[in-house]
């Protein structure tokens, strides 16, 4: 299992608004796009019980530009 394996989406959203996104509006299905003012940046989420898959959470992070070391620091 990869660093990034086994989060959960309460546990991305947190950290996500740690790194100042916001909700901005849902999306398809169970996506939703969040939002950064400061940097002016999107990405989608997929709001869904269970662990989110390594690949998926680092596709996220790439969209919103924050790398998987500062993510994994980040409380």
């Amino acid at each position: 299992m990869g660093r990034l394996a086994g989060f959960h989406y309460r546990e991305i959203v947190k950290r996500l608004k740690a790194f100042g996104f916001t909700f901005d509006r849902q999306a398809a299905g169970s996506h939703e796009i969040w939002y950064n003012e400061v940097e002016d940046r999107y990405t989608t989420i997929q709001n869904h019980s269970g662990d989110m898959p390594g690949g998926t959470l680092r596709a996220i992070l790439k969209e919103a530009g924050i790398s998987p070391n500062d993510f994994l620091k980040k409380k």
